[in-house]
């Protein structure tokens, strides 16, 4: 008995040591938003999905409400198509998944594609917080996530670690958690860097009473 009891207490500490870590959850991208240096500007594009669910489409995916979802409705990979009227400085794209509630339908593997038009998009390699916080700082051109839930952030950089300008981005859910075919995605977020002021740099106001009359009226 000793003996299958060694033997079982082995084969528990291997499979331990295999299981991967979990992904783990980015800030809220309002305290990004916050801080004055990136500004949201997913209302500026054209969105579009490679299918969707009745009532579980792009309204969903941008309504920020993290009740709500995107609901695939069609055979893998599921695109999330950002097409902008104009080259775009992009730096950051921030995804919410919830493995809690969606289990089987959260993407366990994304590619992020980005180019002028349908026509010449092309992967690129995602130097994410994801792999850094895991350990992993090589680049990869594809999004490995396990049992998700909160914000991730994908930094969208070239090869030079400057923001990237596309007129186009697509993000591809390549597999989910499970083996499940269809997928969730509750939101997703898209920024570009706030330019200094050519006059000159002054103090970021952040705080809750600035912010409300950073604006001109």
């Amino acid at each position: 008995m000793r003996g299958g009891a060694t033997a079982g207490a082995g084969r528990l500490r291997r499979s331990e040591m295999t299981t991967p870590n979990k992904t783990p959850p980015g800030a809220d991208p309002k305290q990004l938003e916050r801080t004055g240096t990136v500004r949201e500007i997913g209302s500026q594009a054209v969105w579009s999905l490679s299918s969707c669910k009745p009532g579980f489409g792009v309204d969903q995916l941008r309504d920020d409400n993290l009740e709500t979802y995107w609901q695939s409705d069609g055979s893998q990979p599921h695109l999330v198509n950002i097409q902008f009227r104009r080259k775009t400085t992009v730096k950051t794209l921030c995804i919410y998944a919830d493995y809690k509630s969606d289990e089987s339908y959260t993407p366990s593997k994304i590619s992020v594609r980005v180019g002028n038009n349908f026509h010449n998009l092309q992967e690129i390699r995602l130097q994410h917080t994801i792999c850094q916080a895991q350990g992993n700082s090589a680049p990869a051109k594809q999004l490995e996530l396990v049992e998700p839930s909160g914000w991730i952030h994908v930094p969208l950089t070239d090869t030079h670690k400057k923001p990237i300008r596309t007129f186009m981005i697509q993000i591809a859910v390549l597999a989910n958690h499970q083996n499940g075919r269809d997928t969730h995605m509750r939101q997703i977020k898209v920024y570009t860097p706030v330019e200094e002021s050519s006059i000159g740099k002054f103090p970021r106001c952040t705080t809750i009473d600035f912010m409300m009359y950073r604006s001109i009226r």
